[in-house]
């Protein structure tokens, strides 16, 4: 079991002109970053003003979660009305595969 994030969604059409929908889900995992202590003071002066920096620069905060591309729909209007999930952008889904399905549950 994994979890994916709806990160897009597009209109799309099909080879015989349908309308349809491009969704996609991409992996999200929990990154651990790990504190390196610098040796040389220099080094240690650099850390100390990079994290002040990232206090005052939300934007410059250091990625905790890693995103990955990992599956890619392409369903027509009546594939998407059929699966019967609504899928909406940054909504979490749980994804099992088992038994040759794979199955989505969303997560809350």
């Amino acid at each position: 079991m994994f979890r994916v994030r709806v990160n897009k969604i597009e209109s799309t059409r099909d080879l015989d002109g349908n309308l349809g929908k491009r969704i996609e889900l991409v992996e999200e995992r929990d990154v651990s970053p790990f504190v390196v202590r610098p040796q040389s003071e220099e080094a240690k002066m650099a850390q100390d003003i990079l994290q002040a920096l990232q206090q005052q620069m939300p934007f410059l905060q250091p990625r905790t979660q890693l995103t990955i591309p990992k599956i890619l729909l392409f369903l027509t209007e009546q594939e998407y009305d059929d699966l019967g999930i609504e899928f909406d952008v940054n909504q979490v889904y749980e994804v099992a595969l088992e038994n040759q399905c794979i199955k989505f549950r969303k997560v809350s």
